[in-house]
């Protein structure tokens, strides 16, 4: 019983990482992030690369240690956003599925923008191609699950993770779309979209069961 228990344990314990890494998705990013940095030099790239990983990190954080907070300033209960968080997983993971970008991808406009001023680097490759609203969300229901500093430090540190995954994938990312090409980079999405929507019915269902307790009988 011991033993089952203790992989329960650790079952939870990880499954926030695995759902950051599905929702951020590096992979799907890098023909973006190889079209945005076209005509980059090493240096730059390289730069970019360093700041688009410490500001995933930036984000994680912040949502982890201050996201439960800002709920109780709006009033907003728990499993309220527990149900809008599981809605924006689903939207995301359906658009993964699809092998297209979700509707929480920058705009034509602010993407015109990004390239003009060669600032790609906070927006949109971070905000909201990599932490987007799926993301900040999913942390912050997760951190609300168990508001005691080890835990907290545990989602940070995933968040350490997160950034050394993202400063990984491109820094191989011509490797990476040169070996697996489009065709693969759509599978390994559809296959995340896949992971993402069925988190997303596990956190929706959670909220619903709180609001509504009847529904569990």
């Amino acid at each position: 019983m011991s033993l089952i228990a203790d992989h329960s344990q650790a079952t939870q314990l990880i499954k926030p990482l695995v759902a950051l890494l599905a929702i951020i998705n590096p992979l799907g990013i890098v023909p973006v992030f190889l079209a945005l940095t076209e005509g980059f030099t090493p240096e730059q790239r390289k730069r970019t690369i360093t700041t688009c990983s410490i500001s995933a990190f930036l984000v994680i954080a912040v949502s982890a240690l201050l996201g439960t907070r800002l709920l109780q300033f709006f009033s907003i209960s728990l499993p309220s956003f527990q149900v809008g968080a599981g809605l924006l997983l689903l939207i995301s993971g359906i658009g993964m599925l699809n092998a297209t970008p979700t509707a929480f991808r920058s705009t034509p406009e602010e993407m015109d923008e990004a390239e003009a001023s060669r600032s790609i680097a906070v927006v949109p490759l971070t905000v909201p191609l990599l932490t987007g609203p799926a993301t900040i969300s999913t942390v912050i229901v997760y951190a609300d699950k168990d508001r005691h500093w080890p835990s907290l430090l545990v989602l940070v540190g995933y968040g350490v993770v997160a950034a050394l995954v993202i400063a990984a994938a491109f820094r191989a990312a011509e490797g990476i779309a040169g070996l697996i090409g489009k065709t693969g980079i759509n599978i390994m999405t559809r296959l995340m979209g896949l992971l993402i929507a069925a988190l997303s019915v596990e956190l929706m269902s959670e909220g619903l069961l709180k609001l509504f307790p009847g529904l569990g009988h």
